[in-house]
């Protein structure tokens, strides 16, 4: 699996500060990585909770934030500068200035976009970088270099096990292999976060055309079948599969198209969730899906 980058120790991360400490492992620290302050104290019970999941999404940013816990019962001193009045009480500082801040424990979504936020705020990657490593597989997946892009999504997903885009792409890199058992198995294995997500609703819907296109008969025998009986709905709707089987997406849309427009409810509306199928697996702006949707939706409410 190839490196990403590697995440600064969590000692490095995660500090407990002193107020002797304060200037150089906040303020001064600040200046080159924004550091999250955590006002806590031993006694308080939502503490107990923040914490840990603070620290916990500081050390998911892989170094692009640090963290600084503050006993307030040993800093007093640094507290009353703060004017904290309730704790837990947390502070971004960045450039030696708090930019952000909130009061309370917060759930482990908000705290992440809380995070998200300072490191946007100070000019960071809130992606840590696996942005331009999505761009990069998608770019090998598209000059047919699908056991590569594999790879590089994979190590992106053991960056971020919920990241959608790459789990999608690692999808579809094993489809464009032909290895389509291995791609089900993956689209199975999904996490429960991301599975309803656009990105591997596109995935399943190409390797549900992949399964098809293994299947699909030859163009011209089912172009002559049609052509001989027009209303003979199975042959335009295997028709339809066999052309995108080739490759021909608009051809297939214009066949379930004229299917539906002769029989919209021929074997329970095959053509219409054919049609949905294809439009899924094509990316959402693609001028085969805008017409597509278009014409259906003129003959829907026509």
């Amino acid at each position: 699996m190839m490196e990403l980058g590697g995440a600064a120790p969590a000692a490095d991360l995660i500090k407990d500060v002193s107020e002797a400490d304060f200037m150089a492992d906040v303020v001064d620290a600040s200046m080159q990585v924004p550091v999250i302050v955590d006002f806590w104290a031993p006694w308080c019970g939502p503490c107990k909770t923040l914490g840990p999941a603070l620290e916990a999404e500081v050390t998911a940013a892989k170094g692009a934030v640090k963290m600084a816990k503050v006993n307030v019962d040993e800093a007093q001193m640094i507290a009353g500068q703060m004017r904290i009045q309730s704790i837990p009480t947390v502070y971004a500082f960045w450039q030696g200035q708090p930019i952000d801040g909130f009061q309370g424990a917060l759930p482990a979504s908000e705290l992440k976009a809380f995070i998200d936020g300072v490191i946007e705020k100070s000019g960071g990657d809130a992606s840590g970088g696996l942005d331009d490593a999505v761009a990069a597989a998608e770019e090998m997946l598209e000059a047919g270099e699908a056991a590569d892009a594999a790879q590089t999504f994979a190590a992106i997903l053991g960056e971020d096990p919920q990241h959608a885009v790459a789990y999608g792409g690692l999808v579809r890199a094993h489809i464009a292999i032909d290895d389509l058992e291995q791609a089900e198995a993956i689209l199975n294995g999904a996490p429960a976060e991301i599975s309803s997500s656009p990105e591997l609703e596109a995935a399943h819907a190409q390797l549900e055309l992949a399964k098809q296109a293994a299947d699909a008969g030859p163009v011209a025998e089912l172009k002559a079948a049609v052509e001989a009986d027009p209303d003979n709905h199975q042959a335009r709707f295997d028709l339809a599969q066999a052309l995108h089987a080739n490759g021909d997406a608009e051809g297939a849309v214009n066949e379930l198209l004229e299917l539906f427009r002769r029989d919209r409810d021929w074997n329970e509306g095959a053509a219409k969730t054919q049609l949905f199928t294809v439009f899924d697996a094509l990316k959402p702006n693609d001028p085969v899906v805008l017409n597509g949707r278009r014409k259906l939706s003129s003959m829907i409410f026509a």
